[in-house]
């Protein structure tokens, strides 16, 4: 405590469990500081997922499918995530097996882009999937 005073820093405890306690003389608002800024740069270098949504009716048209699909390579090889769903409007909701049929089509065809990360779901009036990308792309 001495030390420290006479130095005027502060006498940090690092690890107080250990036997006997380790400390470190050091200016604690300096250590704050760059230990704030070493969080941000690793803060900065992780990864943020970005999820692009694609929606299709149940009875979409084949130019319609071919139009939302070339979007949906194109957010692929950006390297974001795809949520494609299926809504179904009113009494729609009993084309089910096409809306799967639909969904299904797109992960085939989407296959050298990305992988399956959910297989189609019916949520409420929704049937989802989710399509992540390949690391190469």
């Amino acid at each position: 405590m001495t030390l420290a005073e006479e130095q005027e820093l502060d006498l940090v405890e690092i690890s107080p469990k250990a036997v006997p306690p380790v400390c470190k003389i050091m200016d604690y608002k300096k250590f704050l500081y760059e230990q704030k800024k070493r969080e941000k740069v690793l803060k900065s270098k992780a990864t943020k997922v970005v999820v692009k949504e694609i929606r299709f009716g149940p009875n979409t048209d084949d130019h319609d499918y071919e139009f939302k699909k070339k979007h949906a390579v194109k957010f692929l090889q950006e390297g974001a995530k795809l949520k494609a769903y299926v809504f179904f409007k009113g009494r729609s909701i009993i084309y089910k097996d096409q809306g799967q049929i639909l969904l299904l089509k797109l992960a085939q065809e989407l296959e050298e882009y990305g992988k399956v990360e959910q297989m189609p779901k019916l949520e409420g009036k929704r049937m989802i999937m989710f399509i992540a990308p390949k690391k190469g792309k």
